[in-house]
């Protein structure tokens, strides 16, 4: 797998794709995106200043997406939007994909320390996290209103002296 600067006049297609209802949208996305997700929002999130955007490669096609956003006060960075073609999951590219993620995030760009959030429920996503060293720092319950649902999210934190380790 290759990670390569997300473009969204090439990418965008494939984020169609891959999101189809709204609550695809908050689970990849949280709040971020309105629905339905379109190429003007795609494309700014993009430009977002001190944003790094990839699309995964394998065999040449986009099978994943991930980014980056820097903290203002150079803590670290953010990391999310985090999504596997659904045709492609069950296979470890997600962890393929966020490895590479977090070598650039350590490695070229030289960050102390990479956080997240994620929702309670997503229990896969929230496994494969802890197993590359994310721990949580706290619960925020009933963060997000889905429909009649209302989800809880885990803040979760790796920094680089963790991932030497």
């Amino acid at each position: 797998m290759e990670l390569r600067t997300f473009r969204p006049a090439d990418d965008g297609a494939a984020l169609h794709r891959w999101v189809t209802t709204p609550a695809e949208l908050i689970t990849w996305a949280g709040p971020a995106f309105s629905w339905p997700l379109d190429d003007a929002q795609l494309a700014a999130y993009a430009a977002e200043p001190g944003r790094h955007t990839w699309t995964a490669e394998h065999d040449g096609r986009p099978v994943g997406h991930v980014s980056l956003r820097r903290h203002d006060d150079g803590s670290g960075a953010r990391l999310g939007r985090v999504l596997i073609a659904p045709e492609a999951r069950g296979l470890g590219l997600g962890r393929v994909l966020l490895t590479g993620a977090l070598g650039r995030a350590f490695g070229e760009l030289g960050l102390p320390a990479v956080d997240l959030g994620v929702y309670t429920h997503n229990t896969a996503a929230v496994r494969l996290y802890e197993s590359l060293g994310f721990r949580t720092e706290r619960v925020l319950p009933d963060v997000q209103q889905v429909g009649e649902e209302r989800w809880s999210a885990f803040q979760m934190r790796l920094t680089a002296a963790e991932r030497r380790q």
